[in-house]
Protein backbone atom coordinates (compact mmCIF):
# COMPACT_ATOMS: atom_id res chain seq x y z
CA UNK A 1 0.00 0.00 0.00
CA UNK A 2 2.69 2.59 0.96
CA UNK A 3 4.41 1.37 -1.93
CA UNK A 4 1.33 2.13 -4.01
CA UNK A 5 1.06 5.55 -2.56
CA UNK A 6 5.03 6.21 -3.06
CA UNK A 7 4.53 5.64 -7.04
CA UNK A 8 1.47 7.80 -7.06
CA UNK A 9 2.97 10.62 -5.45
CA UNK A 10 5.96 10.67 -7.70
CA UNK A 11 4.08 10.76 -10.87
CA UNK A 12 1.77 13.51 -9.06
CA UNK A 13 5.12 15.07 -8.70
CA UNK A 14 6.22 14.29 -12.04
CA UNK A 15 3.03 16.03 -13.44
CA UNK A 16 3.29 18.93 -11.65
CA UNK A 17 7.06 19.80 -12.97
CA UNK A 18 5.92 18.49 -16.44
CA UNK A 19 2.95 21.89 -16.00
CA UNK A 20 5.63 24.41 -14.78
CA UNK A 21 8.33 24.15 -16.94
CA UNK A 22 9.54 22.65 -20.67
CA UNK A 23 13.27 22.06 -20.59
CA UNK A 24 15.27 23.37 -23.70
CA UNK A 25 18.85 21.67 -24.14
CA UNK A 26 21.03 24.03 -24.75
CA UNK A 27 25.12 23.28 -25.42
CA UNK A 28 26.59 26.19 -23.65
CA UNK A 29 24.63 26.35 -20.69
CA UNK A 30 23.06 22.91 -20.13
CA UNK A 31 19.44 22.31 -19.66
CA UNK A 32 17.36 25.59 -19.91
CA UNK A 33 14.02 25.50 -17.79
CA UNK A 34 10.99 27.89 -19.52
CA UNK A 35 8.06 28.19 -17.20
CA UNK A 36 5.08 27.79 -18.95
CA UNK A 37 2.59 30.42 -19.08
CA UNK A 38 3.38 33.71 -20.87
CA UNK A 39 7.34 33.15 -21.38
CA UNK A 40 6.46 29.81 -23.07
CA UNK A 41 4.30 31.73 -25.47
CA UNK A 42 6.63 34.13 -26.41
CA UNK A 43 8.76 31.28 -27.76
CA UNK A 44 6.15 29.93 -29.61
CA UNK A 45 5.35 32.89 -31.81
CA UNK A 46 6.47 33.56 -35.31
CA UNK A 47 8.47 36.30 -34.05
CA UNK A 48 10.77 34.33 -31.94
CA UNK A 49 10.50 31.10 -34.29
CA UNK A 50 11.93 33.39 -37.10
CA UNK A 51 15.48 33.44 -34.67
CA UNK A 52 15.69 30.05 -35.89
CA UNK A 53 16.21 30.57 -39.57
CA UNK A 54 18.59 34.00 -38.98
CA UNK A 55 22.52 32.94 -38.37
CA UNK A 56 24.34 34.44 -35.34
CA UNK A 57 27.39 35.29 -37.13
CA UNK A 58 26.54 36.30 -40.16
CA UNK A 59 28.54 35.16 -42.63
CA UNK A 60 31.05 33.90 -40.12
CA UNK A 61 29.86 30.56 -40.85
CA UNK A 62 31.90 30.26 -43.90
CA UNK A 63 34.55 30.91 -41.95
CA UNK A 64 34.49 29.13 -39.04
CA UNK A 65 32.45 26.10 -39.80
CA UNK A 66 31.24 24.86 -36.71
CA UNK A 67 29.65 28.77 -36.36
CA UNK A 68 25.65 27.53 -37.59
CA UNK A 69 24.20 28.34 -34.55
CA UNK A 70 21.23 30.60 -34.48
CA UNK A 71 19.78 33.70 -32.95
CA UNK A 72 17.18 31.76 -31.67
CA UNK A 73 19.91 29.62 -29.06
CA UNK A 74 21.39 33.12 -28.72
CA UNK A 75 18.10 34.89 -27.61
CA UNK A 76 16.84 31.72 -25.05
CA UNK A 77 20.72 31.89 -23.74
CA UNK A 78 20.34 35.40 -22.64
CA UNK A 79 16.69 34.63 -21.37
CA UNK A 80 18.46 31.85 -19.06
CA UNK A 81 21.32 33.79 -17.80
CA UNK A 82 18.76 36.57 -17.17
CA UNK A 83 17.29 34.19 -14.38
CA UNK A 84 20.50 33.53 -13.37
CA UNK A 85 21.42 36.56 -12.30
CA UNK A 86 17.68 37.89 -11.28
CA UNK A 87 18.36 34.96 -8.56
CA UNK A 88 21.53 35.59 -7.80
CA UNK A 89 20.32 39.94 -6.79
CA UNK A 90 17.67 38.59 -4.71
CA UNK A 91 19.84 36.45 -2.93
CA UNK A 92 21.50 39.38 -2.04
CA UNK A 93 18.63 41.43 -0.78
CA UNK A 94 17.18 43.13 -3.68
CA UNK A 95 13.24 42.46 -3.60
CA UNK A 96 12.57 41.54 -7.11
CA UNK A 97 8.33 40.53 -7.85
CA UNK A 98 7.22 37.88 -9.53
CA UNK A 99 5.58 40.53 -12.49
CA UNK A 100 9.14 42.00 -12.54
CA UNK A 101 11.27 38.58 -12.92
CA UNK A 102 8.71 37.36 -15.72
CA UNK A 103 9.49 40.72 -17.73
CA UNK A 104 12.70 41.03 -17.42
CA UNK A 105 12.74 37.35 -18.69
CA UNK A 106 10.47 37.94 -21.66
CA UNK A 107 12.70 41.86 -22.39
CA UNK A 108 15.75 39.70 -22.50
CA UNK A 109 14.35 36.91 -24.96
CA UNK A 110 12.86 39.46 -27.28
CA UNK A 111 15.49 41.93 -27.12
CA UNK A 112 17.26 40.48 -30.70
CA UNK A 113 13.60 39.71 -32.90
CA UNK A 114 14.58 42.86 -34.70
CA UNK A 115 17.46 41.59 -36.12
CA UNK A 116 17.52 41.10 -40.38
CA UNK A 117 19.00 38.23 -42.57
CA UNK A 118 22.82 37.18 -41.52
CA UNK A 119 22.41 39.42 -38.48
CA UNK A 120 24.15 42.55 -38.43
CA UNK A 121 25.89 42.22 -41.36
CA UNK A 122 23.46 44.46 -43.46
CA UNK A 123 21.50 46.19 -40.92
CA UNK A 124 21.60 49.67 -42.71
CA UNK A 125 21.63 48.11 -45.91
CA UNK A 126 18.33 47.31 -46.32
CA UNK A 127 16.48 50.11 -44.83
CA UNK A 128 18.38 53.16 -44.34
CA UNK A 129 19.63 54.22 -41.54
CA UNK A 130 18.29 51.04 -39.51
CA UNK A 131 19.32 49.80 -36.26
CA UNK A 132 17.53 46.16 -34.80
CA UNK A 133 17.23 47.31 -31.80
CA UNK A 134 14.54 50.06 -33.48
CA UNK A 135 12.83 47.03 -35.03
CA UNK A 136 13.14 44.98 -31.76
CA UNK A 137 10.83 47.66 -30.30
CA UNK A 138 8.12 47.71 -32.50
CA UNK A 139 7.71 44.26 -32.69
CA UNK A 140 7.66 44.04 -28.58
CA UNK A 141 5.13 46.21 -28.82
CA UNK A 142 2.83 44.73 -31.11
CA UNK A 143 3.30 41.53 -28.78
CA UNK A 144 2.00 43.74 -26.28
CA UNK A 145 -1.31 44.66 -27.99
CA UNK A 146 -1.36 40.66 -29.22
CA UNK A 147 -0.78 39.87 -25.22
CA UNK A 148 -3.38 42.47 -24.17
CA UNK A 149 -0.85 44.47 -22.57
CA UNK A 150 1.47 41.70 -20.04
CA UNK A 151 4.21 42.62 -21.72
CA UNK A 152 3.99 46.65 -20.62
CA UNK A 153 6.84 46.21 -17.77
CA UNK A 154 8.83 44.52 -20.12
CA UNK A 155 8.55 47.49 -22.88
CA UNK A 156 9.27 49.94 -19.49
CA UNK A 157 12.52 47.71 -19.22
CA UNK A 158 13.62 47.37 -22.89
CA UNK A 159 13.25 51.35 -23.10
CA UNK A 160 15.40 52.06 -19.64
CA UNK A 161 12.00 53.84 -18.61
CA UNK A 162 10.96 51.40 -15.95
CA UNK A 163 11.83 53.11 -12.31
CA UNK A 164 14.11 50.12 -11.35
CA UNK A 165 17.25 50.79 -13.61
CA UNK A 166 19.12 47.70 -13.02
CA UNK A 167 16.57 45.81 -14.87
CA UNK A 168 17.15 47.60 -18.26
CA UNK A 169 21.38 47.35 -17.24
CA UNK A 170 20.51 43.76 -17.66
CA UNK A 171 19.31 44.24 -20.65
CA UNK A 172 21.52 46.91 -22.01
CA UNK A 173 24.40 47.88 -20.45
CA UNK A 174 28.80 46.52 -20.65
CA UNK A 175 27.54 43.94 -18.52
CA UNK A 176 24.19 42.84 -20.64
CA UNK A 177 22.92 39.43 -20.38
CA UNK A 178 23.42 39.60 -23.99
CA UNK A 179 27.05 40.20 -23.91
CA UNK A 180 27.79 37.51 -21.62
CA UNK A 181 26.24 35.03 -23.59
CA UNK A 182 27.35 35.62 -27.13
CA UNK A 183 30.77 35.74 -25.91
CA UNK A 184 30.56 32.11 -24.36
CA UNK A 185 28.01 30.82 -27.45
CA UNK A 186 30.41 32.41 -30.33
CA UNK A 187 33.74 31.04 -28.63
CA UNK A 188 31.73 27.61 -28.23
CA UNK A 189 30.53 27.06 -31.50
CA UNK A 190 33.66 28.99 -33.72
CA UNK A 191 35.74 26.94 -31.26
CA UNK A 192 37.64 30.61 -30.66
CA UNK A 193 39.07 29.53 -27.15
CA UNK A 194 39.97 33.48 -26.38
CA UNK A 195 36.25 34.37 -25.74
CA UNK A 196 35.62 32.36 -22.93
CA UNK A 197 34.92 33.94 -20.03
CA UNK A 198 33.64 33.52 -16.34
CA UNK A 199 30.17 33.87 -16.44
CA UNK A 200 28.97 32.18 -13.87
CA UNK A 201 31.49 34.09 -11.65
CA UNK A 202 30.44 37.32 -13.50
CA UNK A 203 26.75 36.71 -12.41
CA UNK A 204 27.40 35.74 -8.82
CA UNK A 205 29.79 39.45 -8.08
CA UNK A 206 26.46 41.48 -9.49
CA UNK A 207 25.30 43.48 -7.00
CA UNK A 208 22.31 46.53 -7.39
CA UNK A 209 23.61 49.42 -5.31
CA UNK A 210 21.78 50.95 -3.11
CA UNK A 211 20.07 47.12 -1.97
CA UNK A 212 16.61 48.35 -2.25
CA UNK A 213 16.55 49.08 -5.82
CA UNK A 214 15.97 52.39 -5.98
CA UNK A 215 15.09 55.08 -8.80
CA UNK A 216 19.12 55.83 -8.85
CA UNK A 217 19.80 52.08 -8.60
CA UNK A 218 22.57 50.71 -10.78
CA UNK A 219 24.26 47.23 -11.47
CA UNK A 220 27.36 47.07 -10.38
CA UNK A 221 30.47 44.68 -9.55
CA UNK A 222 31.75 43.91 -6.30
CA UNK A 223 35.61 43.65 -5.38
CA UNK A 224 35.55 39.99 -5.68
CA UNK A 225 34.55 40.03 -9.05
CA UNK A 226 37.17 42.12 -10.78
CA UNK A 227 39.67 40.07 -12.50
CA UNK A 228 36.31 38.20 -13.95
CA UNK A 229 35.09 41.70 -15.76
CA UNK A 230 38.19 42.11 -16.76
CA UNK A 231 39.04 38.85 -18.35
CA UNK A 232 35.57 39.29 -19.72
CA UNK A 233 36.82 43.07 -21.72
CA UNK A 234 39.78 41.42 -22.74
CA UNK A 235 37.93 38.50 -24.19
CA UNK A 236 35.57 40.86 -25.85
CA UNK A 237 38.29 42.66 -27.48
CA UNK A 238 40.15 39.48 -28.68
CA UNK A 239 36.86 37.37 -30.30
CA UNK A 240 35.92 41.05 -32.33
CA UNK A 241 39.05 41.03 -34.13
CA UNK A 242 39.79 36.84 -34.30
CA UNK A 243 35.45 36.57 -35.17
CA UNK A 244 33.36 39.38 -35.63
CA UNK A 245 35.86 41.45 -37.66
CA UNK A 246 37.73 38.34 -39.33
CA UNK A 247 39.43 39.67 -42.55
CA UNK A 248 37.33 36.95 -44.33
CA UNK A 249 34.39 37.93 -42.34
CA UNK A 250 34.58 41.61 -43.96
CA UNK A 251 35.37 40.39 -47.08
CA UNK A 252 32.53 38.29 -47.25
CA UNK A 253 30.21 41.14 -45.77
CA UNK A 254 31.63 43.49 -48.24
CA UNK A 255 30.60 40.94 -51.29
CA UNK A 256 27.39 40.38 -49.86
CA UNK A 257 26.86 44.11 -50.29
CA UNK A 258 28.10 44.08 -53.46
CA UNK A 259 25.54 41.89 -54.98
CA UNK A 260 22.69 43.86 -53.11
CA UNK A 261 23.85 47.10 -55.01
CA UNK A 262 24.26 45.82 -57.92
CA UNK A 263 20.90 44.04 -58.06
CA UNK A 264 19.60 47.47 -56.97
CA UNK A 265 20.87 49.37 -60.32
CA UNK A 266 19.35 46.69 -62.50
CA UNK A 267 15.87 47.57 -60.54
CA UNK A 268 16.17 50.92 -61.28
CA UNK A 269 16.92 50.59 -64.71
CA UNK A 270 14.27 47.93 -65.09
CA UNK A 271 16.29 45.46 -67.41
CA UNK A 272 16.24 42.56 -68.00
CA UNK A 273 19.39 41.16 -66.40
CA UNK A 274 17.56 39.70 -63.69
CA UNK A 275 16.57 36.14 -64.03
CA UNK A 276 13.09 34.94 -62.55
CA UNK A 277 12.51 33.56 -59.09
CA UNK A 278 13.96 36.04 -56.21
CA UNK A 279 12.20 36.27 -53.32
CA UNK A 280 9.56 38.64 -52.54
CA UNK A 281 10.32 40.18 -49.41
CA UNK A 282 14.06 40.71 -50.34
CA UNK A 283 12.93 42.32 -53.24
CA UNK A 284 10.74 44.67 -51.86
CA UNK A 285 13.65 46.50 -49.98
CA UNK A 286 15.54 46.27 -53.11
CA UNK A 287 12.80 47.89 -54.92
CA UNK A 288 12.05 50.57 -52.49
CA UNK A 289 14.23 53.15 -51.05
CA UNK A 290 13.00 52.23 -47.19
CA UNK A 291 14.04 54.31 -44.42
CA UNK A 292 13.67 54.36 -40.48
CA UNK A 293 11.12 56.65 -40.96
CA UNK A 294 8.33 53.52 -42.53
CA UNK A 295 9.51 51.53 -39.90
CA UNK A 296 5.45 52.12 -38.97
CA UNK A 297 4.59 51.09 -42.52
CA UNK A 298 2.76 47.76 -42.44
CA UNK A 299 4.35 46.50 -45.40
CA UNK A 300 7.21 47.20 -44.38
CA UNK A 301 6.99 45.19 -41.05
CA UNK A 302 5.23 42.61 -42.68
CA UNK A 303 8.03 42.18 -45.19
CA UNK A 304 11.10 42.45 -42.74
CA UNK A 305 9.30 39.63 -41.08
CA UNK A 306 9.19 37.28 -43.61
CA UNK A 307 13.16 37.59 -44.31
CA UNK A 308 15.47 35.69 -43.15
CA UNK A 309 18.83 34.09 -44.43
CA UNK A 310 17.58 31.79 -46.72
CA UNK A 311 15.90 34.38 -48.91
CA UNK A 312 19.04 35.91 -49.64
CA UNK A 313 20.77 32.33 -50.32
CA UNK A 314 17.69 31.30 -52.39
CA UNK A 315 17.89 34.57 -54.62
CA UNK A 316 21.71 34.70 -54.71
CA UNK A 317 21.23 31.85 -56.93
CA UNK A 318 18.58 32.69 -59.10
CA UNK A 319 21.05 35.44 -59.71
CA UNK A 320 24.02 33.87 -60.45
CA UNK A 321 22.36 33.11 -63.82
CA UNK A 322 22.08 36.52 -64.68
CA UNK A 323 22.93 38.25 -68.47
CA UNK A 324 25.47 40.72 -66.36
CA UNK A 325 28.78 39.20 -66.23
CA UNK A 326 29.33 41.05 -62.62
CA UNK A 327 26.75 40.33 -61.11
CA UNK A 328 26.76 36.43 -61.97
CA UNK A 329 30.57 36.54 -60.99
CA UNK A 330 29.98 38.34 -57.39
CA UNK A 331 27.15 35.54 -56.53
CA UNK A 332 29.05 32.62 -57.82
CA UNK A 333 32.07 34.04 -55.39
CA UNK A 334 29.69 33.87 -52.60
CA UNK A 335 28.10 30.68 -52.82
CA UNK A 336 31.00 29.18 -54.01
CA UNK A 337 33.67 30.85 -51.08
CA UNK A 338 35.63 32.57 -53.68
CA UNK A 339 35.61 35.93 -51.11
CA UNK A 340 37.84 38.86 -52.09
CA UNK A 341 41.17 39.06 -49.81
CA UNK A 342 41.57 42.12 -46.99
CA UNK A 343 45.25 43.35 -46.28
CA UNK A 344 45.17 45.61 -43.85
CA UNK A 345 47.57 49.04 -44.36
CA UNK A 346 49.49 50.55 -41.75
CA UNK A 347 48.00 53.97 -42.19
CA UNK A 348 44.68 55.27 -44.60
CA UNK A 349 45.29 54.68 -48.00
CA UNK A 350 46.91 57.74 -50.33
CA UNK A 351 45.53 59.02 -53.29
CA UNK A 352 48.56 57.48 -55.11
CA UNK A 353 48.02 53.76 -53.26
CA UNK A 354 44.01 54.06 -54.82
CA UNK A 355 45.17 55.05 -58.07
CA UNK A 356 47.59 52.00 -58.48
CA UNK A 357 45.10 49.35 -57.15
CA UNK A 358 41.75 50.80 -59.14
CA UNK A 359 44.23 50.50 -62.24
CA UNK A 360 45.08 46.84 -61.11
CA UNK A 361 41.12 46.16 -60.63
CA UNK A 362 40.31 47.63 -64.07
CA UNK A 363 42.84 45.69 -65.98
CA UNK A 364 41.65 42.06 -64.38
CA UNK A 365 38.43 43.02 -64.90
CA UNK A 366 38.90 43.71 -68.92
CA UNK A 367 41.31 40.55 -69.24
CA UNK A 368 38.86 38.35 -67.22
CA UNK A 369 35.75 39.35 -70.32
CA UNK A 370 33.55 40.83 -66.63
CA UNK A 371 33.94 44.84 -68.22
CA UNK A 372 34.71 46.58 -71.23
CA UNK A 373 36.23 50.21 -71.61
CA UNK A 374 32.33 51.65 -70.82
CA UNK A 375 31.78 50.17 -67.61
CA UNK A 376 35.39 49.94 -65.87
CA UNK A 377 35.23 52.95 -63.86
CA UNK A 378 31.54 51.60 -61.70
CA UNK A 379 32.08 48.23 -62.34
CA UNK A 380 35.44 48.07 -60.62
CA UNK A 381 33.99 49.63 -57.38
CA UNK A 382 32.15 46.10 -56.40
CA UNK A 383 35.72 44.33 -56.65
CA UNK A 384 38.62 47.34 -54.74
CA UNK A 385 37.14 48.65 -51.28
CA UNK A 386 39.45 51.12 -49.04
CA UNK A 387 37.85 50.93 -45.51
CA UNK A 388 38.27 50.63 -42.03
CA UNK A 389 37.67 47.95 -39.23
CA UNK A 390 36.84 50.03 -35.70
CA UNK A 391 36.08 48.36 -32.41
CA UNK A 392 35.88 49.58 -28.28
CA UNK A 393 35.52 47.10 -26.12
CA UNK A 394 34.96 49.03 -23.16
CA UNK A 395 33.51 52.72 -23.45
CA UNK A 396 34.23 53.59 -19.76
CA UNK A 397 33.43 57.36 -20.09
CA UNK A 398 29.94 57.03 -21.89
CA UNK A 399 29.12 53.99 -19.70
CA UNK A 400 31.51 52.96 -16.80
CA UNK A 401 31.32 49.45 -14.73
CA UNK A 402 31.08 50.26 -11.07
CA UNK A 403 33.08 48.11 -8.40
CA UNK A 404 31.57 47.99 -4.60
CA UNK A 405 34.25 48.11 -2.68
CA UNK A 406 34.80 46.58 0.94
CA UNK A 407 33.88 49.50 2.80
CA UNK A 408 30.78 50.20 0.90
CA UNK A 409 32.52 52.92 -1.65
CA UNK A 410 32.05 52.72 -5.34
CA UNK A 411 34.64 53.08 -8.06
CA UNK A 412 35.43 53.02 -11.72
CA UNK A 413 36.73 49.65 -13.09
CA UNK A 414 40.28 51.07 -14.48
CA UNK A 415 40.59 52.25 -10.82
CA UNK A 416 40.65 48.70 -9.22
CA UNK A 417 42.45 46.81 -11.48
CA UNK A 418 45.58 47.07 -13.33
CA UNK A 419 45.24 50.45 -15.72
CA UNK A 420 47.55 48.72 -18.31
CA UNK A 421 45.03 45.95 -18.70
CA UNK A 422 41.69 48.22 -18.91
CA UNK A 423 43.95 50.71 -21.44
CA UNK A 424 44.40 47.89 -23.66
CA UNK A 425 40.72 47.51 -24.26
CA UNK A 426 39.45 51.20 -23.20
CA UNK A 427 39.10 53.75 -26.32
CA UNK A 428 38.41 52.76 -30.05
CA UNK A 429 41.35 51.00 -32.16
CA UNK A 430 40.64 51.10 -36.06
CA UNK A 431 42.76 49.26 -38.88
CA UNK A 432 42.48 50.71 -41.98
CA UNK A 433 42.25 48.01 -44.73
CA UNK A 434 41.87 46.96 -49.07
CA UNK A 435 39.72 44.50 -50.42
CA UNK A 436 40.66 43.23 -54.20
CA UNK A 437 40.02 39.82 -55.85
CA UNK A 438 42.80 37.27 -54.68
CA UNK A 439 43.91 36.58 -58.43
CA UNK A 440 45.37 40.27 -58.12
CA UNK A 441 48.06 38.60 -55.82
CA UNK A 442 49.46 40.80 -52.88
Amino acid sequence: MSSLYTKRAVTSFSNLLKSRFKIFSDPVHGFISVPRGLILDLIQTPEVQRLRRIRQLGIGYLVFPGAEHSRFGHALGAMALMHDSLLALTEKGTEISREEHTSALAAALLHDIGHGPFSHTLESNLISGFRHEAMSRILLAELNESFGGRLETALQIFDGDYPRRFLNQLVSSQLDMDRLDYLRRDSYYTGVVEGRVGVERIIKTLRVHPDTGGSEDRIVVEARGVHAVENFLIARRLMYWQVYLHKTVIAGDHLLRGIIRRVRMHLRNSDSALPEGASPAFLFFLENDITTDDLDVADVRNNYCALDDTDLIYSIKCWRKSADPILADLCRRFLDRDFFRVSYLDSQASDALKSIWTDRVRAYLKNAGLSTDETLEPDASYYLVFDQSDHSAYEHVENSIDVLQRDGSLIELSEAVRVSAIAGVSGRETRPYICYPKELGD
